[in-house]
Protein backbone atom coordinates (compact mmCIF):
# COMPACT_ATOMS: atom_id res chain seq x y z
CA UNK A 1 0.00 0.00 0.00
CA UNK A 2 1.58 3.64 -0.72
CA UNK A 3 0.47 6.76 1.00
CA UNK A 4 -0.11 10.19 -0.34
CA UNK A 5 1.99 12.89 1.36
CA UNK A 6 -0.35 15.44 1.22
CA UNK A 7 -3.74 13.53 2.57
CA UNK A 8 -2.12 10.98 4.73
CA UNK A 9 -4.75 8.46 2.97
CA UNK A 10 -3.31 5.03 1.15
CA UNK A 11 -3.96 4.23 -2.15
CA UNK A 12 -4.47 1.23 -3.29
CA UNK A 13 -2.35 -0.10 -6.61
CA UNK A 14 -4.69 -0.56 -9.71
CA UNK A 15 -6.26 -4.07 -10.29
CA UNK A 16 -4.25 -5.19 -13.37
CA UNK A 17 -7.46 -7.29 -14.76
CA UNK A 18 -9.40 -4.44 -14.99
CA UNK A 19 -7.01 -3.07 -17.97
CA UNK A 20 -6.77 -6.15 -19.61
CA UNK A 21 -8.58 -5.61 -22.46
CA UNK A 22 -7.44 -1.83 -22.90
CA UNK A 23 -4.98 -1.72 -25.89
CA UNK A 24 -1.48 0.29 -24.59
CA UNK A 25 -0.66 3.37 -25.57
CA UNK A 26 2.81 4.59 -26.57
CA UNK A 27 4.65 7.39 -24.95
CA UNK A 28 3.77 10.57 -26.24
CA UNK A 29 0.87 9.74 -28.48
CA UNK A 30 -2.63 12.10 -28.65
CA UNK A 31 -6.10 10.56 -27.65
CA UNK A 32 -8.44 11.17 -30.24
CA UNK A 33 -12.26 11.35 -28.24
CA UNK A 34 -14.50 8.89 -29.93
CA UNK A 35 -17.39 11.42 -28.43
CA UNK A 36 -16.94 14.83 -31.42
CA UNK A 37 -19.80 16.36 -32.37
CA UNK A 38 -21.92 15.50 -35.37
CA UNK A 39 -22.37 17.71 -38.19
CA UNK A 40 -25.64 19.21 -38.06
CA UNK A 41 -25.77 19.71 -41.73
CA UNK A 42 -28.34 22.06 -43.39
CA UNK A 43 -31.52 23.36 -41.61
CA UNK A 44 -34.77 21.63 -44.17
CA UNK A 45 -35.08 23.86 -46.87
CA UNK A 46 -37.95 26.75 -46.98
CA UNK A 47 -39.25 27.30 -50.42
CA UNK A 48 -39.88 30.52 -51.04
CA UNK A 49 -43.35 31.69 -52.97
CA UNK A 50 -41.84 32.35 -56.11
CA UNK A 51 -40.12 29.46 -55.88
CA UNK A 52 -44.02 27.73 -55.63
CA UNK A 53 -46.48 30.27 -57.45
CA UNK A 54 -45.50 31.40 -61.12
CA UNK A 55 -47.66 34.86 -60.22
CA UNK A 56 -45.52 35.33 -57.71
CA UNK A 57 -42.21 35.00 -59.77
CA UNK A 58 -43.60 37.22 -62.54
CA UNK A 59 -44.54 39.80 -60.14
CA UNK A 60 -40.99 39.40 -58.38
CA UNK A 61 -39.46 39.93 -61.89
CA UNK A 62 -41.48 43.14 -62.61
CA UNK A 63 -40.80 44.80 -59.39
CA UNK A 64 -36.98 44.20 -59.58
CA UNK A 65 -37.25 45.95 -63.18
CA UNK A 66 -39.06 48.29 -61.89
CA UNK A 67 -36.98 49.25 -59.57
CA UNK A 68 -34.13 49.34 -62.36
CA UNK A 69 -35.81 51.74 -64.30
CA UNK A 70 -37.00 53.99 -61.52
CA UNK A 71 -33.01 54.22 -60.81
CA UNK A 72 -32.98 55.45 -64.55
CA UNK A 73 -35.25 57.63 -64.02
CA UNK A 74 -33.88 59.43 -60.95
CA UNK A 75 -30.28 59.88 -62.84
CA UNK A 76 -32.51 61.45 -65.23
CA UNK A 77 -34.31 63.35 -62.96
CA UNK A 78 -30.89 64.84 -61.17
CA UNK A 79 -29.42 66.02 -64.51
CA UNK A 80 -32.67 67.86 -65.14
CA UNK A 81 -33.31 69.44 -61.52
CA UNK A 82 -29.25 71.02 -61.95
CA UNK A 83 -30.43 72.57 -65.13
CA UNK A 84 -34.06 73.68 -63.82
CA UNK A 85 -32.83 75.37 -60.51
CA UNK A 86 -29.49 76.68 -61.52
CA UNK A 87 -27.15 78.27 -58.43
CA UNK A 88 -27.27 82.05 -59.64
CA UNK A 89 -25.64 84.96 -57.77
CA UNK A 90 -25.18 84.35 -53.90
CA UNK A 91 -29.09 83.24 -53.24
CA UNK A 92 -28.41 81.23 -50.20
CA UNK A 93 -32.51 80.29 -51.36
CA UNK A 94 -31.58 78.71 -55.12
CA UNK A 95 -28.30 76.53 -53.57
CA UNK A 96 -30.57 74.87 -51.27
CA UNK A 97 -33.49 74.00 -54.13
CA UNK A 98 -30.84 72.83 -56.48
CA UNK A 99 -28.80 70.60 -53.37
CA UNK A 100 -32.57 69.44 -52.32
CA UNK A 101 -33.84 68.46 -55.86
CA UNK A 102 -30.31 67.15 -57.65
CA UNK A 103 -29.92 64.79 -54.05
CA UNK A 104 -33.66 63.49 -54.65
CA UNK A 105 -32.68 62.37 -58.10
CA UNK A 106 -29.00 60.78 -57.58
CA UNK A 107 -30.94 59.32 -54.04
CA UNK A 108 -33.81 57.61 -56.51
CA UNK A 109 -30.72 56.34 -58.51
CA UNK A 110 -29.06 54.86 -55.52
CA UNK A 111 -31.41 53.55 -54.04
CA UNK A 112 -33.13 51.97 -57.29
CA UNK A 113 -29.95 49.93 -57.94
CA UNK A 114 -29.77 48.73 -54.88
CA UNK A 115 -32.96 47.61 -53.55
CA UNK A 116 -33.73 46.24 -57.42
CA UNK A 117 -30.32 43.97 -56.80
CA UNK A 118 -31.33 42.68 -53.03
CA UNK A 119 -34.85 41.62 -54.05
CA UNK A 120 -33.64 39.87 -57.02
CA UNK A 121 -31.17 38.14 -55.21
CA UNK A 122 -33.79 37.14 -52.25
CA UNK A 123 -36.43 36.34 -54.69
CA UNK A 124 -35.43 35.25 -58.02
CA UNK A 125 -31.91 34.02 -57.52
CA UNK A 126 -31.06 30.11 -56.94
CA UNK A 127 -32.11 29.56 -53.37
CA UNK A 128 -29.91 26.64 -52.35
CA UNK A 129 -27.60 26.10 -49.28
CA UNK A 130 -24.19 25.43 -49.66
CA UNK A 131 -20.77 24.61 -47.92
CA UNK A 132 -17.61 26.88 -48.95
CA UNK A 133 -14.85 23.82 -48.75
CA UNK A 134 -11.77 25.35 -47.84
CA UNK A 135 -8.61 24.67 -49.92
CA UNK A 136 -5.19 25.64 -50.63
CA UNK A 137 -4.76 28.53 -53.38
CA UNK A 138 -3.13 27.67 -56.56
CA UNK A 139 -3.02 28.47 -60.11
CA UNK A 140 -3.62 25.16 -61.50
CA UNK A 141 -5.21 24.54 -64.42
CA UNK A 142 -7.66 22.75 -62.33
CA UNK A 143 -8.14 25.74 -60.17
CA UNK A 144 -8.68 27.76 -63.12
CA UNK A 145 -11.31 25.31 -64.64
CA UNK A 146 -13.04 25.17 -60.91
CA UNK A 147 -13.10 29.32 -61.10
CA UNK A 148 -14.82 29.13 -64.65
CA UNK A 149 -17.63 26.66 -63.36
CA UNK A 150 -18.40 29.21 -60.39
CA UNK A 151 -18.63 31.92 -63.05
CA UNK A 152 -20.77 29.70 -65.44
CA UNK A 153 -23.13 28.24 -62.09
CA UNK A 154 -23.55 32.01 -60.77
CA UNK A 155 -24.83 33.00 -64.26
CA UNK A 156 -27.18 30.25 -64.41
CA UNK A 157 -28.27 30.36 -60.85
CA UNK A 158 -29.00 34.05 -61.26
CA UNK A 159 -30.42 34.23 -64.42
CA UNK A 160 -28.18 36.81 -65.90
CA UNK A 161 -28.25 35.62 -69.00
CA UNK A 162 -31.83 33.90 -69.17
CA UNK A 163 -33.91 37.52 -67.52
CA UNK A 164 -33.42 39.53 -70.25
CA UNK A 165 -35.68 42.38 -69.08
CA UNK A 166 -33.54 42.53 -65.86
CA UNK A 167 -30.48 42.26 -66.98
CA UNK A 168 -30.96 45.29 -69.34
CA UNK A 169 -32.62 47.47 -67.02
CA UNK A 170 -29.76 46.92 -64.62
CA UNK A 171 -27.41 47.45 -67.02
CA UNK A 172 -29.25 50.92 -68.57
CA UNK A 173 -29.57 51.80 -64.87
CA UNK A 174 -25.54 50.86 -63.98
CA UNK A 175 -24.94 53.22 -67.23
CA UNK A 176 -27.24 56.36 -66.36
CA UNK A 177 -26.35 56.39 -62.86
CA UNK A 178 -23.11 58.29 -63.66
CA UNK A 179 -24.17 61.03 -65.32
CA UNK A 180 -25.27 63.25 -62.92
CA UNK A 181 -21.96 62.93 -61.32
CA UNK A 182 -20.72 64.00 -64.86
CA UNK A 183 -22.84 67.00 -65.63
CA UNK A 184 -22.78 68.39 -62.29
CA UNK A 185 -18.46 68.61 -62.36
CA UNK A 186 -19.03 70.13 -66.02
CA UNK A 187 -21.31 72.56 -64.13
CA UNK A 188 -18.12 73.38 -61.98
CA UNK A 189 -16.49 75.13 -65.57
CA UNK A 190 -18.03 78.17 -67.20
CA UNK A 191 -20.26 76.90 -70.11
CA UNK A 192 -18.95 79.38 -72.83
CA UNK A 193 -15.32 80.09 -71.86
CA UNK A 194 -11.63 78.34 -71.45
CA UNK A 195 -11.27 77.57 -67.50
CA UNK A 196 -7.72 77.61 -67.74
CA UNK A 197 -7.79 81.15 -68.98
CA UNK A 198 -9.62 82.24 -66.24
CA UNK A 199 -7.89 80.55 -63.94
CA UNK A 200 -4.71 82.35 -65.37
CA UNK A 201 -5.86 85.47 -64.25
CA UNK A 202 -7.42 87.74 -61.42
CA UNK A 203 -9.27 91.25 -60.80
CA UNK A 204 -5.89 92.63 -59.88
CA UNK A 205 -4.79 95.01 -62.58
CA UNK A 206 -2.28 98.08 -62.16
CA UNK A 207 -3.93 100.83 -60.34
CA UNK A 208 -6.46 98.64 -58.58
CA UNK A 209 -6.57 99.48 -54.74
CA UNK A 210 -6.50 96.97 -52.46
CA UNK A 211 -9.33 97.05 -49.93
CA UNK A 212 -10.80 95.27 -46.63
CA UNK A 213 -12.27 92.00 -46.82
CA UNK A 214 -15.25 92.21 -46.55
CA UNK A 215 -16.20 95.85 -46.33
CA UNK A 216 -14.37 97.01 -49.22
CA UNK A 217 -12.58 100.08 -47.47
CA UNK A 218 -9.61 101.17 -49.03
CA UNK A 219 -6.19 100.94 -46.95
CA UNK A 220 -3.30 103.82 -46.75
CA UNK A 221 0.26 102.68 -46.43
CA UNK A 222 -0.26 104.73 -43.11
CA UNK A 223 -2.77 102.27 -41.77
CA UNK A 224 -0.46 99.13 -42.14
CA UNK A 225 2.09 98.84 -39.07
CA UNK A 226 4.30 96.31 -38.74
CA UNK A 227 3.57 93.15 -37.15
CA UNK A 228 0.32 93.54 -38.73
CA UNK A 229 -1.67 91.35 -41.44
CA UNK A 230 -5.03 92.44 -43.02
CA UNK A 231 -7.47 89.92 -45.04
CA UNK A 232 -7.74 92.48 -48.70
CA UNK A 233 -9.95 91.93 -52.15
CA UNK A 234 -9.61 93.81 -55.02
CA UNK A 235 -11.25 96.95 -55.22
CA UNK A 236 -14.92 97.22 -56.60
CA UNK A 237 -15.31 93.00 -55.66
CA UNK A 238 -17.80 93.95 -52.42
CA UNK A 239 -20.24 95.37 -54.45
CA UNK A 240 -20.21 92.18 -57.09
CA UNK A 241 -23.52 90.66 -57.42
CA UNK A 242 -22.46 87.93 -60.58
CA UNK A 243 -18.87 86.15 -60.02
CA UNK A 244 -18.31 87.46 -56.47
CA UNK A 245 -17.26 84.03 -54.94
CA UNK A 246 -15.30 82.58 -57.86
CA UNK A 247 -13.14 86.08 -58.47
CA UNK A 248 -12.59 86.40 -54.71
CA UNK A 249 -11.65 82.41 -54.55
CA UNK A 250 -8.82 83.65 -57.14
CA UNK A 251 -8.17 87.62 -56.03
CA UNK A 252 -8.03 87.08 -51.81
CA UNK A 253 -4.50 88.37 -50.63
CA UNK A 254 -2.25 88.94 -47.34
CA UNK A 255 -1.50 92.09 -46.64
CA UNK A 256 1.19 92.11 -43.69
CA UNK A 257 3.95 94.75 -43.00
CA UNK A 258 7.49 93.64 -41.66
CA UNK A 259 10.65 96.04 -40.52
CA UNK A 260 12.47 96.15 -44.26
CA UNK A 261 15.40 95.16 -43.22
CA UNK A 262 14.43 91.64 -42.29
CA UNK A 263 13.15 91.26 -46.32
CA UNK A 264 15.23 89.13 -47.79
CA UNK A 265 13.85 90.48 -51.73
CA UNK A 266 15.73 89.67 -54.86
CA UNK A 267 16.84 92.08 -57.10
CA UNK A 268 13.97 91.50 -59.60
CA UNK A 269 11.52 91.49 -57.04
CA UNK A 270 12.55 94.91 -54.42
CA UNK A 271 10.17 97.16 -56.33
CA UNK A 272 7.14 94.49 -55.64
CA UNK A 273 6.91 95.95 -51.76
CA UNK A 274 6.40 99.37 -50.44
CA UNK A 275 8.65 100.06 -47.05
CA UNK A 276 8.01 96.44 -45.45
CA UNK A 277 4.53 96.14 -46.88
CA UNK A 278 4.06 93.13 -48.59
CA UNK A 279 0.83 91.07 -50.61
CA UNK A 280 0.61 87.77 -51.38
CA UNK A 281 -2.13 85.26 -52.46
CA UNK A 282 -3.96 83.85 -49.36
CA UNK A 283 -4.71 80.63 -51.66
CA UNK A 284 -2.24 77.80 -50.49
CA UNK A 285 -0.48 76.59 -53.33
CA UNK A 286 -1.20 72.74 -52.12
CA UNK A 287 -4.92 71.95 -52.66
CA UNK A 288 -6.65 76.02 -52.23
CA UNK A 289 -7.25 76.44 -48.88
CA UNK A 290 -7.16 79.88 -47.66
CA UNK A 291 -3.67 80.53 -45.83
CA UNK A 292 -4.91 83.20 -42.50
CA UNK A 293 -2.55 82.32 -40.15
CA UNK A 294 0.56 84.91 -39.70
CA UNK A 295 2.92 84.81 -36.68
CA UNK A 296 4.46 87.69 -36.79
CA UNK A 297 7.44 87.09 -34.62
CA UNK A 298 8.73 84.42 -37.39
CA UNK A 299 6.92 85.75 -40.46
CA UNK A 300 5.39 82.46 -41.29
CA UNK A 301 2.09 82.48 -42.91
CA UNK A 302 0.05 79.11 -41.72
CA UNK A 303 -2.27 77.08 -43.85
CA UNK A 304 -4.07 75.39 -41.10
CA UNK A 305 -5.41 72.58 -43.43
CA UNK A 306 -2.52 70.71 -43.94
CA UNK A 307 -0.18 72.32 -42.27
CA UNK A 308 2.08 74.11 -45.01
CA UNK A 309 4.41 76.94 -43.87
CA UNK A 310 6.05 80.00 -45.84
CA UNK A 311 8.17 82.37 -45.03
CA UNK A 312 7.27 85.88 -45.77
CA UNK A 313 10.64 87.18 -45.50
CA UNK A 314 11.84 85.35 -48.26
CA UNK A 315 9.25 85.39 -50.63
CA UNK A 316 6.61 83.06 -48.69
CA UNK A 317 8.70 80.13 -49.81
CA UNK A 318 7.30 76.98 -48.86
CA UNK A 319 9.56 76.05 -45.48
CA UNK A 320 7.38 73.13 -44.20
CA UNK A 321 4.52 71.24 -45.49
CA UNK A 322 2.96 69.58 -48.98
CA UNK A 323 2.98 72.95 -50.54
CA UNK A 324 4.60 72.13 -53.74
CA UNK A 325 6.11 76.38 -54.50
CA UNK A 326 5.81 79.59 -53.16
CA UNK A 327 2.99 81.64 -52.61
CA UNK A 328 2.47 84.27 -55.93
CA UNK A 329 3.66 87.75 -54.71
CA UNK A 330 1.30 90.61 -55.80
CA UNK A 331 3.39 93.50 -56.97
CA UNK A 332 2.09 96.94 -55.12
CA UNK A 333 3.04 100.45 -54.86
CA UNK A 334 1.53 103.69 -53.45
CA UNK A 335 -0.61 106.09 -55.26
CA UNK A 336 -1.13 109.69 -55.21
CA UNK A 337 -3.53 109.47 -52.27
CA UNK A 338 -1.73 107.50 -50.49
CA UNK A 339 -3.41 104.22 -50.90
CA UNK A 340 -2.00 100.90 -51.56
CA UNK A 341 -2.89 99.61 -55.33
CA UNK A 342 -1.85 96.68 -57.24
CA UNK A 343 1.06 97.28 -59.91
CA UNK A 344 -0.26 94.42 -62.01
CA UNK A 345 -2.06 91.00 -61.79
CA UNK A 346 -0.16 87.78 -60.35
CA UNK A 347 2.43 87.08 -62.82
CA UNK A 348 1.93 83.26 -62.13
CA UNK A 349 -1.22 81.29 -61.86
CA UNK A 350 -2.56 81.77 -58.22
CA UNK A 351 -3.63 78.64 -56.03
CA UNK A 352 -3.09 75.01 -56.41
CA UNK A 353 0.14 73.61 -58.87
CA UNK A 354 -2.08 72.18 -60.59
CA UNK A 355 -3.86 74.63 -62.14
CA UNK A 356 -0.43 75.43 -64.65
CA UNK A 357 -0.70 71.46 -65.93
CA UNK A 358 -2.82 73.15 -68.66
Amino acid sequence: MAQDDHSGSEIAAADSSHAANVPAVKTGTALIPTDAFENPGFPPHRPRVTDEDPAKEKRAQRTVYTLFYLSILGSVWAIAAYMLFPMEGNNVGDVRLNNMFVGLGATLALLGIGFGAVHWAKSLMADVELADERHPIGGNPVAREGAIQVFQDADRESGFSRRSVIRNSLIGALLVFPLPAVVLFRGLAPQDENPVELLSHTMWKQGTRLTLDPSGVPIKASDVTIGSAFHVIPEGLAEMHHGRLEEKAKAAVLLMRLNPEELNETEERASWSYDGIVAYSKICTHVGCPVALYEQHTHHLLCPCHQSQFDVANHCEVIFGPAARPLPQLPIAVDDEGYLVAQSDFTEPVGPSFWERN
